[in-house]
This record gives C-alpha cells, sequence and structure tokens, in this order.
C-alpha cells in the first residue's frame, strides 16, 4: 500500500491515479493547479504538496475558485491574489470583487501548458467550483494552453436528475450552462458537456476514476469527506443544498451561521409555536424521504446574524427516495402561503447580478416565483420543470465517463 493510499477507498480518484503513475498527462508540463482544499488523495495529502518537486513536473502557478485554495472565505467574499506560504508560487484568484475577475487573465496563463482541475463538486448546479472550470476552459482554448480535470464523484450519486432547465438570459455564476439543479454529473462530464454544447473548443483531458458507480452516494466511495466550502460541513449539507439554496434567494435564513446550514431555515417572524404549524403542513405534503422538525435558532454571522428565528429542519431518512429540489421548492411555498405579508424574496443583488431576483438565477427563470407567488400547487408547479428534467435525463447520456 502506497503512502498516500492509507485510507481503504473504494473509489480512485483522478488524482489517485495520477499519484499512482496510472496516468501520465502531468509530467514534462508546465502546470497551473486549479484547486482548494479538497484536492486530496485518500491519505489525506494535497495535490500542490504530492506535485510540488515531483520529478517530471513543474508548478508555475495556483489558482484559487470561491472561496480562495484554502477555502477560508465566506460565500461571495471576495478573495485577492497573493504567494501560498508553503510552496512560495503565486496564487491567483477567480473570485473576486468583480464579475471580470471570475475569469482568469491571458497573463495569468503565460508560459502554462496545462492548467489542472481537481476541486470536489456536491452536484448542485448552483456551486460555482464548475463554472470556474468553464471559465478557465474558455481563457485555456484562447492561449491554446490544454485543461486537465481529475475526476471526482458527484457526492448525491451519478442516477438521479432533478429540477428545470435555465432560461436564456438567466445564466449567471450559478449556472452558466442549461443544466438542472441536481444534475448526476461528475466535474468531469459537466466539462465534456460544456465543451461540445457550448463550442468552447478547449483541449481538454479527463482522467476518470476507477471504480466509482452512479448508485454510489459520497458514503460509499469511503473517500474522506473534506469541506468544500465553509457552509458545506458534511454529505448530508449535500444532500440537501439542491433545495435548500433556493432560500439564498429570499430573505429568510438559509442557516449560514449556525452549525446545520441549509439543512435548517426560518425567520425572526416565525415563532416556535408556529414552526410547528409549519412542520404540520410539510408533512401534509408526504416528501419522499423526509422529515420535519420545529427549530429555533440565532445565525452567528450573515444574514439574520444575532437575530432569534424559528422555522424548520430537515431530516433526509432515504437518501434514496429524497427529492431535494422538490422539497425545497414545497419549504419556500409553505412558508410563503402561512406568511404572506411578511415572506420577501430577495431584491439586492447576488453573485454579481442586481438586474435579476435571485431566485430567478437559482431556478433558472422567473416561473418558479412567480407560481409560488400566485398560489401554484406543488404538483403544478414540479410540472412546469418536468419536460426539462426528463429531456436533460436523455440528452445526457453522450457524456456520461461512468455506467
Amino acid at each position: 500500500m502506497r503512502p498516500y493510499d492509507s485510507f481503504w477507498t473504494v473509489v480512485q480518484t483522478g488524482l489517485a491515479r495520477v499519484l499512482n503513475g496510472e496516468a501520465a498527462v502531468l509530467r514534462g508540463k508546465r502546470l497551473g493547479l486549479l484547486v482548494n482544499p479538497t484536492a486530496v488523495d485518500g491519505g489525506l495529502r494535497h495535490i500542490v504538496d504530492a506535485l510540488h518537486g515531483a520529478p517530471g513536473v513543474e508548478l508555475g502557478c495556483l489558482f484559487g475558485p470561491e472561496h480562495g485554495v484554502r477555502g477560508d472565505a465566506q460565500d461571495m467574499a471576495s478573495v485577492d491574489a497573493a504567494r501560498d506560504s508553503v510552496t512560495g508560487l503565486p496564487m491567483h484568484s477567480l473570485y473576486g470583487a468583480t464579475e471580470e475577475s471570475l475569469r482568469p487573465r491571458p497573463d495569468m496563463l503565460a508560459g502554462l501548458d496545462a492548467v489542472v482541475y481537481d476541486v470536489q463538486d456536491v452536484g448542485a448546479r448552483y456551486y460555482t467550483f464548475v463554472w470556474t472550470l468553464l471559465h478557465m476552459m474558455e481563457a485555456c482554448a484562447r492561449a491554446g494552453v490544454e485543461v486537465i480535470v481529475l475526476d471526482r464523484p458527484n457526492p448525491l450519486g451519478g442516477a438521479e436528475v432533478e429540477g428545470g432547465e435555465v432560461l436564456p438570459g438567466y445564466r449567471s455564476v450559478v449556472g452558466r450552462a442549461s443544466i438542472p439543479n441536481r444534475h448526476g454529473l461528475t466535474a468531469g462530464e459537466i466539462a465534456r458537456l460544456c465543451n461540445d454544447t457550448l463550442a468552447i473548443g478547449c483541449h481538454l483531458t479527463v482522467v476518470p476514476m476507477l471504480g466509482w458507480r452512479r448508485a454510489y452516494d459520497y458514503d460509499a466511495t469511503n473517500l474522506p469527506w473534506v469541506t468544500p466550502s465553509p457552509n458545506m460541513p458534511t454529505v448530508d449539507t449535500a444532500f440537501v443544498y439542491p433545495g435548500m439554496c433556493l432560500v439564498e434567494g429570499t430573505e429568510l435564513s438559509e442557516g449560514r451561521g449556525t452549525t446545520r446550514p441549509f439543512e435548517q431555515c426560518g425567520a425572526p417572524f416565525i415563532s416556535f409555536a408556529e414552526a410547528h404549524g409549519l412542520v404540520d403542513e410539510l408533512h401534509r405534503l408526504d416528501l419522499p424521504g423526509v422529515r420535519f422538525r420545529p427549530v429555533v435558532f440565532t445565525p452567528m454571522f450573515q444574514k439574520l446574524a444575532g437575530k432569534r428565528c424559528g422555522g424548520v429542519a430537515l431530516h433526509v431518512t432515504s437518501r434514496q427516495r429524497f427529492l431535494p429540489y422538490l422539497t425545497g421548492v414545497a419549504v419556500l411555498r409553505t412558508i410563503h402561503a402561512m406568511f404572506p405579508k411578511q415572506f420577501r424574496w430577495r431584491t439586492r443583488g447576488y453573485e454579481f447580478v442586481d438586474t435579476i431576483p435571485a431566485i430567478d438565477l437559482l431556478a433558472g427563470g422567473p416561473a418558479l416565483r412567480e407560481g409560488i407567488d400566485a398560489g401554484a400547487s406543488l404538483e403544478d408547479l414540479q410540472a412546469a420543470w418536468r419536460p426539462a428534467e426528463a429531456a436533460f435525463r436523455d440528452a445526457r447520456r453522450t457524456w456520461l465517463l461512468y455506467e
């Protein structure tokens, strides 16, 4: 057993295959690494430490997505350029104060043969990491630089698809391409899809995993979970995120600033007694694979910091049956119906966009917001995204790497 395989794992990531010598795609190249703290092997050795000084590989620089190379910045927080204190390598931020900062400049790519992407995704379209990869692919296509994706599992598994399309005019850094909210793809598969459907023309190489099956959730891989962003502490968080991230499009708290972000939500206008009624209404919907619990919590930072919020906590009882997007929509619809005078959609700027409501960016268009405002049933809301969901499930087969 190699020292970096000290954890017994079912799945070998793209990084593990490279370090095991099974994929020689990095040798003889000057590389930039687009990474964050999740870029570790089975023994938790980071890719920067593994490749720095390795024979046949030259590291030129590091690129950091949202939250930075070291992953310590909060959501939507600007990250500045810096120099890595361990290796001395320059670190270029791809998430600064302006939308222009999301895309690498030509000078950042100068002298590189390839950029290596190794970041753990969470399986929801809103997560910005894969769109940072898309920006890098576009820049590298223009510069004649190869992009190498070291693939990692979709922690929700790769079988299920849930949610609708992203309409023209609603694409942003929470959805540069029209894929469902829960897409069931790996980063490598998304890169392949976008390279073809958006005609990027990038010299793209994907190092696929070994041993991953689409039916596997993250726990089935036995890989160590490294927090990909400050508010994604566990695999449980990732499972609710495709639906509960919709709360970011409202003035409710999505639980940031607590120990269970996205697994609970609420607001100061909901009392604990009213939270019991909210839970009763949600249980009447008989949503699959989930139960609800009334809660009171006080966020310590970000939205509604220091304010006592009543609300609801989600407990997933069956990952196989759970429908995260439907559940998130049900939570918003129910709170809106019970508290129509207090409920508010977010109108402040969101992810560099201030002309479109945040909920419309997250949902891919205005239909969800308009339906909830009009009092549409949960069945009618779901029916609106079902055709696009089915079409994507069929179309994505072209770019799948795993059975």
